[in-house]
């Protein structure tokens, strides 16, 4: 019995020694795994990305301020560029000009190099119709609008309302009296000095013809003495159905959405109408106010 015993014993030691070396092994293959993983995760890994060909970028918001006598506008150019790249690639030796209706030419000049045309002369009038030609690249692009006009702003109103969370929320609205017996179209944009990009909103008469409505801006994060610039513009048809699909995109639309469609511009190339742009040309009246949260 005592030898049975002590082989009994011997053969758990046996298993146990066998059992700790398997655990030994198990435990080092198991960090090398981790090593690996870890090790991968430090490695920069190089994706390939089909980069299309560069296309014009026209960036012409030609906007009146109320009160100002709108003569100083600025149009950019530039060119769609990589995913990863930083820099903004410039458009620099195009001739860019505005028409009206009575054929007279605003012409917007290069600051040099940098891709920015000013025109110290423009003339806007509401109901104007303006066009807007751009000869770059041996391309020339044009784009026609109206000048649409813009309520002003009539007061600025701000509350603290119950967030999701429980935590209180700043609301800022801001009110206009809406043209009575027009079809009307507004772009509103929120500027805080919590975020880098402001906000847009598209609004149009169709259920307030003639009454005054208001635009909310909210953030969790508003807090007294944080500034937000609120301009209102009045804009198209057109530019509206633009905007509101560009903020759509921009907001994305889930990861089952349909893959949005490219966002043609009102520039049509007249050298080559398959050659488009991105951009739009726009001509709006503004207000404008800076509110500072109470």
């Amino acid at each position: 019995m005592k030898l049975i015993i002590n082989k009994t014993s011997e053969s758990i030691q046996k298993i146990q020694k066998n059992t700790m070396m398997k655990n030994n092994h198990f435990i080092l293959l198991l960090l090398l795994l981790i090593s690996t993983v870890f090790t991968s995760c430090e490695e920069v890994i190089d994706v390939d990305l089909d980069t299309a060909a560069p296309r014009l970028v026209v960036d012409a918001s030609i906007q009146w301020l109320k009160g100002t006598a709108g003569n100083d506008q600025k149009i950019k150019l530039s060119t769609s560029t990589g995913y990863f790249s930083d820099a903004i690639p410039t458009v620099s030796g195009a001739t860019v000009y505005i028409k009206n209706s009575a054929d007279e030419t605003f012409d917007f000049i290069e600051n040099p190099g940098s891709g920015e045309y000013v025109c110290n002369t423009f003339v806007p009038a509401i109901g104007e119709t303006y066009t807007l030609t751009v000869i770059a690249n041996g391309q020339t692009l044009t784009a026609t609008e109206t000048l649409k006009p813009v309520p002003v702003i009539d007061k600025i109103e701000q509350e603290t309302k119950p967030g999701f969370d429980g935590e209180d929320v700043i609301e800022v609205k801001a009110y206009i009296t809406d043209f009575a017996g027009t079809s009307d179209y507004y772009l509103t944009r929120y500027k805080s000095s919590l975020n880098a990009v402001p906000e847009f909103n598209v609004t149009d008469d169709e259920f307030f013809d003639g009454n005054q409505v208001f635009g909310l801006y909210r953030h969790e994060d508003l807090k007294a003495g944080d500034r937000l610039d609120i301009t209102v513009s009045g804009i198209s048809e057109r530019y509206a159905t633009y905007m509101e699909i560009l903020i759509s995109m921009i907001g994305g639309g889930g990861p089952f959405s349909v893959p949005p469609a490219t966002l043609r511009s009102n520039l049509v190339n007249q050298t080559n109408f398959d050659n488009y742009v991105f951009g739009y040309f726009s001509v709006s009246e503004t207000d404008h106010r800076l509110y500072i949260i109470q």
